[in-house]
């Protein structure tokens, strides 16, 4: 007999209950570089990708405008990030400063002890096959979202 498995709860709940596991995990490891995981990946997206436009900015990271400017706001008044002028009066462009990559070299060394402790705890198996399905689902839904966008 083939019985099907049918989900337990709210998928919704779930992943962010262990979301915020996670985020709290990072932010114990980061904290010691002065950062928050937010503004770890921030960073390592804006030295990777930079300069870059707001809003391919926030697309790459799965955020919404909005949260964008408010996380960028204290990256950029301690010095970390600049907003400067686009390729026209109306566009701008996030940059990493000097001391950004400084903070996030920092940052980095917190971030490999933070891996490294959770994949340790969860095991390296676990973790693989974590992000094999994170990822399967977040193009799935990437998929659907392009699909039910209006052409």
């Amino acid at each position: 007999m083939n019985a099907t498995v049918l989900p337990q709860g709210c998928t919704n709940l779930k992943i962010r209950q262990l979301g915020r596991m996670v985020a709290r995990h990072y932010d114990q490891h980061l904290a010691a570089a002065g950062l928050k995981n937010t503004q770890y990946a921030l960073l390592s997206h804006v030295v990777k990708l930079g300069p870059i436009r707001p809003g391919d900015l926030a697309r790459r990271l799965q955020m919404d405008a909005s949260t964008l400017t408010r996380n960028l706001q204290p990256m950029v008044a301690q010095g970390w990030l600049v907003v400067g002028a686009g390729d026209d009066a109306r566009s701008r462009l996030v940059d990493v400063t000097d001391a950004g990559r400084a903070k996030r070299t920092e940052g980095q060394r917190a971030w490999k002890s933070a891996q490294t402790a959770l994949n340790q705890k969860l095991g390296l198996e676990q973790v693989a096959a974590l992000h094999g399905l994170l990822d399967a689902s977040m193009a799935a839904l990437d998929e659907a979202s392009a699909d039910a966008s209006p052409r």
